[in-house]
């Protein structure tokens, strides 16, 4: 049903009328010191994928690259049980896995997930008249910048780990219950980026209010100082040439909102009317940082707007 061909998030392959199966694959290497909160992140993460399609997780296997001739094996065995622990808090089940000797760290998931055939939401269903609504706030990619140059304040630091490991099946299941046309998770290519790919997908154009978008606490301060990931200036290369930015935005600001995420917040596109109830069901879900944050219009030139 869902294949290379698209940009989704995830395959989705057709089992019978009433099951398809959810697949993904994903790893990254420690943001954070704790290899334990290290696991948990990279985990959920993973996981975000099937929730953006409106899946839910079955079972997992980790795929791990470590360094054994410098890194002690007890710090694999507590990024693996910050996995295991993700994974149980998700209601899958772990099967096993796989270990490379790997100059650099990395682990990650590979995730199989149902969902029913007519309830997949990919991220090209948007159409015009639906709002858009972000689940997370921006920025983890700029903190952990931060906090890799020793600059990070540890609240502000705290705040995006509670993000980086919060799943995002609460926001996955409200959505559903909400009719949402698309959806995708914000990761690697930032909001704009994921954007980009959504509106594309679709063949119409988005539009964001910059003041509604949630930024977490500091990130525009560690943005102005410099301590911006290359990730977010790649973004901004590659996706830039189809977006508008209102002069208003602070130039110091705007690539925030090229910031690469690591297990980011779900993209929702869904009709205006039910815009206000999706938010009231993700806020009594205790995503209290959830927020209508634009609009889908009619394609023009620019594939992104923001105002």
């Amino acid at each position: 049903m869902v294949g290379m061909e698209t940009a989704d998030d995830a395959g989705v392959y057709q089992i019978d009328d009433e099951m398809a199966l959810v697949q993904t694959l994903d790893f990254i290497t420690p943001i954070v010191d704790d290899p334990y909160i290290y696991g948990r992140i990279a985990a959920v993460n993973a996981m975000s994928d099937i929730y953006a399609m409106g899946g839910k997780p079955l079972t997992a296997l980790n795929i791990v690259g470590f360094p054994r001739r410098s890194l002690d094996l007890s710090i694999l065995t507590d990024i693996l049980r910050g996995g295991l622990d993700v994974v149980h808090e998700a209601g899958a089940v772990l099967l096993g896995g796989h270990t490379v000797d790997d100059s650099e760290l990395k682990y990650g998931l590979s995730i199989t997930g149902t969902v029913h055939p007519q309830k997949v939401v990919k991220n090209s269903g948007a159409r015009v008249g639906d709002v858009l609504i972000l689940t997370k706030a921006l920025g983890t990619g700029i903190i952990s910048t931060a906090n890799k140059a020793g600059m990070a304040d540890a609240g502000f630091l705290q705040k995006a780990v509670d993000s980086m490991i919060r799943l995002n099946d609460q926001a996955s299941e409200a959505m559903l219950a909400a009719g949402a046309h698309a959806c995708t998770d914000i990761t690697g290519f930032g909001l704009l980026g994921h954007a980009s790919e959504m509106a594309r997908g679709c063949g119409l154009s988005f539009r964001f209010f910059f003041s509604r978008i949630p930024i977490l606490s500091g990130t525009g301060e560690y943005a102005a100082q410099g301590m911006v990931p290359g990730g977010a200036y790649c973004n901004q290369d590659h996706f830039g040439r189809e977006v508008s930015i209102s002069e208003i935005v602070p130039e110091s600001e705007r690539i925030i909102l090229f910031d690469p995420q690591t297990s980011g917040g779900l993209l929702i596109a869904l009709p205006a009317a039910a815009g206000g109830n999706l938010l009231d069901n993700l806020k009594k879900r205790g995503i209290a940082e959830a927020a209508l944050v634009g609009e889908v219009i009619v394609r023009e030139r620019e594939l992104i707007f923001v105002e």
